[in-house]
């Protein structure tokens, strides 16, 4: 509760009660006797207005609202930081063992927080093999078969100035469709394992620039051994090929290495490829047209020497 900065005053007995469904409510209208609109499934945030309206309310009445609130059994209350918690909740949160909490923010500001804390928290998720990295702002997902050198890949952009997110395990989780996160799992945050040396911390040896909680992902990089040229690649950069990650497709790149190519180079130009394009401009279909008025060009004049 400490990133949040909640307070727990009543209701101890009730923090193991499951939250699952991350929007959140004010029960204004329920304090104004319409409990058939209770959204009694979501937290319940209590804001100086809610407060305000409920202590125009008669005593008799505050007393009927609020047990009629903890009958319905929500997961928890939250005052915002400006609103003095009237007694009836500390009492019936302790009778119900429904927590009481008290908030530093603002209602506006507490509403944000909590429900980018719930929207992740209860996130589906999945785990992928890889290394993320934050390329001059794009989340860059580098995968491949293992001891192709995706951590080293890692360290040398760190050395370049680019940012780590996580290393090995990357936990993936869509906050709504078209909006992947990543980012470490806990026992593994800062960390980047590289063979012959062992585990190194990364803020420890680059400084905290070096590192970042969570980044969205718009970019999958798969390193692929390049063996004879048996396996085809777009030379030009012309087709866009996508990845499915639950509803999202995210941009794909496989990029062929060998002992000659410097893979920690083509994996930044990879992301500052995507960052132009994504910035409407594509090298790829500059060349095509100029490609294509050439050829027309020297039709045109391969024409007029047969006509002459």
């Amino acid at each position: 509760m400490e990133g949040l900065k909640l307070e727990l005053l009543a209701g101890h007995g009730g923090l193991s009660r499951k939250v699952k469904v991350p929007a959140l409510s004010k029960p204004g209208l329920e304090f104004a006797g319409m409990m058939e609109f209770y959204e009694n499934d979501r937290i319940q945030i209590i804001g100086s207005k809610e407060a305000a309206f409920f202590h125009s309310l008669s005593e008799e009445v505050q007393e009927e609202r609020v047990k009629g609130l903890f009958e319905k059994d929500a997961p928890a209350y939250i005052f915002s930081k400006n609103v003095d918690i009237p007694d009836l909740f500390l009492h019936y949160g302790d009778i119900y063992n429904i927590p009481i909490l008290k908030s530093f923010y603002k209602t506006s500001s507490l509403f944000s927080e909590l429900y980018a804390f719930l929207q992740a928290a209860l996130a589906e998720r999945t785990s992928m093999h890889g290394v993320l990295l934050d390329i001059n702002g794009v989340g860059v997902l580098v995968t491949g078969k293992s001891g192709l050198g995706k951590s080293e890949v890692a360290l040398e952009l760190i050395r370049r100035g680019y940012i780590l997110v996580a290393d090995d395990v990357v936990e993936v989780y869509q906050i709504e469709k078209g909006l992947l996160i990543g980012e470490a799992p806990e026992v593994l945050k800062q960390y980047l394992e590289i063979r012959g040396v062992g585990i190194v911390n990364v803020v420890y040896l680059y400084g905290v620039k070096a590192y970042r909680e969570k980044k969205r992902i718009s970019l999958i990089v798969e390193l692929q051994m390049w063996e004879d040229n048996s396996q085809k690649y777009d030379r030009l950069g012309l087709k866009t090929d996508k990845r499915k990650i639950f509803d999202t497709y995210v941009s794909y790149a496989a990029l062929p290495i060998t002992e000659a190519r410097n893979a920690a180079t083509l994996v930044e130009a990879a992301a500052y490829d995507f960052k132009s394009k994504s910035m409407g401009y594509n090298s790829a279909n500059e060349f095509e047209n100029k490609l294509n008025k050439e050829i027309k060009k020297n039709q045109e004049n391969g024409h007029d020497e047969e006509d002459n």
